[in-house]
């Protein structure tokens, strides 16, 4: 058992230095680590490797918020907070925007666990019978969250053109040889990471000081939130072609507060909720429906051919422990990196930030052979459409249509 302890906090190493690093996605080193599982399994057991996988994914998807907010880089699971977490840092907030997205990781993994025997009765049902009916859900869900998201007419028209716009470019990108995870990097990081950080630098040309005092107050709408988020990621284990993407949808519809709430505060819980969660969740899917949910949930399945309950103890274990520590390690990251960036020239850091995410994306261009002329067609036209929210004064989010209208359209063909 004590070396499975020692798998969990080196998966909690590797998932930080991974959710640190712009553009690194957890299945790209899950997938490292996966193909040179025939070597490393000559010293190690298949469950030590599965609990390294476990607390790397945990651990990536509660850091991973530190960059996204701090420099506004974003991951599929982080872009609909890098507009909200990144504006607390330029009101000099990080320290209150960190606490408020370790707190809802943290909160959303215990209420998963908790409902866990909830989740096992329910699931396999569920996921039966909503299968034909996914691109209904799918797109009254979407219709309502961009009604309830707008105010008037004009905003609402101008957001579903946003969302159809998006997931028009999503659809294209699909339709192409580029691996999934090379093309997802390109157009976020056009739609929500370039994009938001162009229009930033309109606003400041230093980062203010961060005020080191914070109210950070659990209150009803705080544990409403995290409940919301823990929630809506355990939802989409059993709706299939749901992501952090379609989740999102879900936890701002469970997460709207008071009228006295800070809709900031409690939508950073919810949504840091749902990229835990949601991660969790798709390791507990392989026990409970047999269906890996995620890149690192599919190497799993190859590692162990029968998973049973003691996995799922284990694995759940692995999970509280990476995300409890994770939590420090991400208070402590936060504050180490928001009091470095006190007084730099925001607008020398952007272009930076700027410059290294395009670096790596044509880095991963080319040991992916992608086409790099297209990759950067679809990055200047993700980043001019990424704009477009600012100027029309509507939610970023509705520009996650990206991968909501593709998933639309691949059920329709598959049901109807």
């Amino acid at each position: 058992m004590f070396d499975l302890v020692i798998a969990c906090f080196l998966g909690i190493a590797c998932g930080t230095l991974t959710g640190m690093i712009p553009g690194i996605h957890v299945n790209t080193a899950g997938a490292i680590m996966f193909a040179s599982s025939a070597f490393l399994l000559e010293f190690i057991s298949p469950e030590f490797l599965c609990v390294v996988f476990v607390a790397m994914s945990i651990a990536h998807a509660l850091i991973e918020f530190v960059p996204s907010m701090l420099l506004g880089v974003p991951e599929e699971g982080s872009a609909t907070s890098v507009l909200p977490g990144h504006r607390m840092v330029l009101e000099g907030r990080s320290k209150e925007a960190i606490r408020i997205v370790s707190v809802g990781g943290f909160g959303a993994i215990v209420v998963v666990i908790l409902m866990l025997p909830v989740f096992a009765i329910a699931l396999p049902f569920l996921q039966g019978i909503s299968k034909p009916y996914t691109w209904i859900i799918l797109t009254v869900g979407s219709i309502f969250m961009i009604y309830k998201l707008t105010n008037g007419l004009r905003p609402f028209l101008w957001s579903l053109f946003l969302f159809i716009l998006s997931g028009i470019l999503g659809w294209l990108m699909l339709q192409t040889t580029i691996s999934s995870g090379l093309s997802l990097m390109c157009t976020f990081s056009g739609l929500f990471g370039i994009s938001t950080i162009l229009f930033s630098l309109n606003d400041s040309s230093f980062i203010p000081h961060q005020n080191q005092f914070y109210d950070f107050v659990v209150d009803k709408d705080t544990i409403k939130s995290i409940f919301a988020g823990g929630t809506a990621g355990a939802i989409l284990g059993f709706l299939p072609g749901f992501g952090p993407a379609q989740g999102s949808i879900i936890a701002q519809g469970m997460c709207q507060t008071s009228d006295d709430g800070d809709d900031t505060k409690n939508f950073l819980l919810a949504n840091s909720g749902l990229n835990t969660s949601d991660t969790l969740f798709s390791l507990i899917a392989i026990y409970l429906i047999g269906n890996p949910r995620s890149g690192i949930a599919v190497y799993m399945s190859y590692l162990i051919s029968e998973f049973t309950i003691s996995h799922l103890l284990i694995f759940t274990f692995a999970s509280l422990l990476a995300v409890a520590v994770s939590l420090m390690i991400c208070l402590k990251l936060g504050d180490s990196f928001s009091k470095l960036m006190q007084g730099v020239d925001y607008r020398k850091l952007s272009l930076s930030v700027i410059i290294l995410m395009i670096v790596i994306l044509y880095i991963f261009a080319i040991i992916y052979e992608g086409p790099i002329l297209y990759l950067t067609l679809a990055l200047i036209t993700s980043t001019a459409m990424g704009l477009l929210p600012h100027y029309l004064g509507v939610s970023k989010s509705h520009l996650m249509g990206v991968l909501i209208l593709p998933a639309i359209i691949i059920y329709i063909q598959m049901y109807i």
